[in-house]
Protein backbone atom coordinates (compact mmCIF):
# COMPACT_ATOMS: atom_id res chain seq x y z
CA UNK A 1 0.00 0.00 0.00
CA UNK A 2 1.22 3.20 -1.20
CA UNK A 3 2.26 5.48 1.71
CA UNK A 4 0.83 9.19 1.30
CA UNK A 5 1.11 12.89 3.16
CA UNK A 6 -2.11 14.29 3.26
CA UNK A 7 -3.10 17.93 3.59
CA UNK A 8 -5.65 18.48 6.42
CA UNK A 9 -7.85 21.31 6.72
CA UNK A 10 -7.60 22.86 10.48
CA UNK A 11 -10.84 22.84 12.34
CA UNK A 12 -11.35 26.73 11.95
CA UNK A 13 -11.52 25.92 8.32
CA UNK A 14 -13.69 23.25 8.21
CA UNK A 15 -16.37 25.14 10.39
CA UNK A 16 -16.53 28.23 8.10
CA UNK A 17 -17.16 26.17 5.58
CA UNK A 18 -19.64 24.29 6.95
CA UNK A 19 -21.31 27.05 8.07
CA UNK A 20 -21.03 28.88 4.62
CA UNK A 21 -22.84 25.99 3.03
CA UNK A 22 -25.58 25.42 6.41
CA UNK A 23 -26.50 29.00 4.61
CA UNK A 24 -27.37 27.90 1.16
CA UNK A 25 -29.13 25.39 2.48
CA UNK A 26 -32.00 27.37 3.55
CA UNK A 27 -34.40 27.98 0.28
CA UNK A 28 -35.25 31.39 2.06
CA UNK A 29 -31.98 32.54 2.32
CA UNK A 30 -30.90 31.15 -1.69
CA UNK A 31 -33.83 33.49 -2.41
CA UNK A 32 -32.32 36.85 -0.91
CA UNK A 33 -28.89 36.10 -1.87
CA UNK A 34 -30.24 35.29 -5.54
CA UNK A 35 -32.32 38.42 -5.58
CA UNK A 36 -28.99 40.29 -4.43
CA UNK A 37 -26.71 39.31 -6.93
CA UNK A 38 -29.20 41.18 -9.41
CA UNK A 39 -30.04 44.60 -7.23
CA UNK A 40 -29.30 46.58 -4.27
CA UNK A 41 -32.16 46.42 -1.90
CA UNK A 42 -33.54 47.31 0.69
CA UNK A 43 -35.49 45.35 3.62
CA UNK A 44 -38.91 46.70 2.33
CA UNK A 45 -37.85 45.69 -1.07
CA UNK A 46 -36.80 42.80 -0.53
CA UNK A 47 -40.00 41.47 1.51
CA UNK A 48 -42.15 42.82 -1.15
CA UNK A 49 -40.44 40.76 -3.79
CA UNK A 50 -40.06 37.35 -2.10
CA UNK A 51 -43.62 38.15 -0.50
CA UNK A 52 -42.00 37.75 3.18
CA UNK A 53 -42.48 39.75 5.87
CA UNK A 54 -39.45 42.53 6.70
CA UNK A 55 -39.22 41.15 10.25
CA UNK A 56 -38.61 37.70 8.24
CA UNK A 57 -36.23 39.38 5.95
CA UNK A 58 -34.34 41.41 8.62
CA UNK A 59 -34.07 38.12 10.63
CA UNK A 60 -32.17 36.43 7.36
CA UNK A 61 -30.08 39.58 6.62
CA UNK A 62 -28.78 40.03 10.33
CA UNK A 63 -27.65 35.84 9.77
CA UNK A 64 -26.29 36.65 6.42
CA UNK A 65 -24.54 40.00 7.93
CA UNK A 66 -22.96 37.71 10.66
CA UNK A 67 -21.56 35.41 8.00
CA UNK A 68 -20.10 38.47 5.80
CA UNK A 69 -22.28 37.09 2.83
CA UNK A 70 -24.13 40.49 3.08
CA UNK A 71 -23.66 44.03 3.44
CA UNK A 72 -25.53 47.00 4.38
CA UNK A 73 -25.00 51.15 3.82
CA UNK A 74 -27.13 53.32 5.01
CA UNK A 75 -29.71 55.83 2.39
CA UNK A 76 -31.08 58.04 4.63
CA UNK A 77 -33.67 56.64 7.12
CA UNK A 78 -33.17 52.80 4.83
CA UNK A 79 -30.37 49.89 5.09
CA UNK A 80 -30.08 48.83 1.60
CA UNK A 81 -28.12 45.17 1.26
CA UNK A 82 -26.18 43.96 -1.28
CA UNK A 83 -23.94 40.65 -1.43
CA UNK A 84 -20.71 40.81 0.37
CA UNK A 85 -19.00 37.56 -0.73
CA UNK A 86 -18.33 36.96 -4.39
CA UNK A 87 -16.60 33.43 -4.10
CA UNK A 88 -20.46 32.14 -2.05
CA UNK A 89 -22.66 33.87 -4.59
CA UNK A 90 -20.22 31.96 -7.67
CA UNK A 91 -21.01 29.22 -5.50
CA UNK A 92 -24.43 29.63 -5.46
CA UNK A 93 -24.68 30.52 -9.30
CA UNK A 94 -23.20 27.21 -10.16
CA UNK A 95 -25.80 25.18 -7.84
CA UNK A 96 -28.35 27.23 -9.81
CA UNK A 97 -27.25 26.52 -13.27
CA UNK A 98 -26.78 22.50 -12.09
CA UNK A 99 -30.45 22.61 -10.64
CA UNK A 100 -31.51 24.55 -14.31
CA UNK A 101 -29.03 21.83 -16.08
CA UNK A 102 -31.13 18.79 -18.09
Amino acid sequence: MDEKNHHFLNEETVEDVATKFKALADPTRVKILYLLTQEECSVGHIAEVLQMTQSAVSHQLSYLKQLRLVKSRRVGQSFIYRYDDEHVIEILKQMIRHSLHD
